[in-house]
């Protein structure tokens, strides 16, 4: 289990991360929701060891290691050296972890990405798939996904939702964030929302029918009265 316990994190007085606690567990899809400005990179990236400077728990269950270690991670934007082709990319972020490169064939069959082109050179779309192309075949016990849907078309977003379930049955665990809020309750199990740096709420897939409405009233609570008066 990829587990964070009362996570607190600020830069100087402002504090970004109040407390948060969550669970992701093997073979399931965990949903993080939230507007922006609610801390779900800054929790990212405290997971992922790419902060310092925080306090609480963070611990990964699978062999023992540390979560870097058996998490794979896609960011919201990936960042593409100048003049490395999509190839060489993931090459690097292979042999960075000191890895095998295997043949890139049958995942590409899928991504349908130019991988002899320069990586920078890439469309939004194709430059997360590029960097889910990465994770993917490095077979990790937990996946973080940030906005994984961001820039993909339709059919890649169909695609894409299709690997996430099949990475599930398989006993991956993933963390998934998202703005498209259907998208995210199609494929995930369960979801915490964030508000202003702490969980607001923990929802299983049972209780997603009213994720939306209560969202709403805790980010435009205010508005909503409003407009009731126009409207």
């Amino acid at each position: 289990m990829l587990e964070v316990v009362d996570l607190h994190k600020a830069y100087g007085q402002h504090e970004v991360l109040r407390g948060v606690s969550l669970a992701v567990r093997p073979g399931t899809i965990h949903g993080l929701v939230g507007a922006n400005g609610a801390g779900k990179t800054t929790l990212i990236n405290c997971l992922y060891g790419l902060e310092t400077g925080f306090t609480g728990v963070i611990r990964a269950a699978a062999g023992g290691g540390s979560v870097r270690e058996c998490t794979g991670l896609v960011p919201y934007e990936p960042h593409f050296y100048p003049r490395l082709t999509g190839r060489e990319y993931v090459e690097f972020c292979l042999q960075t972890r000191r890895r095998a490169v295997p043949d890139l064939r049958p995942w590409n069959q899928l991504l349908d990405l130019p991988l002899d082109q320069y990586a920078d050179e890439y469309s939004a779309g194709m430059k997360k798939k590029l960097a889910l192309l990465a994770v993917l075949v490095q077979d990790f016990a937990y996946l973080i996904l940030d906005e994984p849907f961001n820039g993909l078309d339709l059919e890649a977003n169909l695609l894409l939702k299709e690997i996430l379930k099949r990475l599930r049955e398989r006993g991956t665990g993933l963390l998934l964030t998202s703005h498209i809020l259907g998208t995210l309750t199609e494929v995930a199990d369960e979801a915490s929302v964030l508000v202003s740096g702490r969980v607001q709420r923990h929802y299983t897939a049972a209780e997603f029918g009213t994720l939306e409405a209560d969202l709403l009233a805790a980010l435009h609570g205010e508005k909503l009265a409003h407009l009731r008066t126009l409207l």
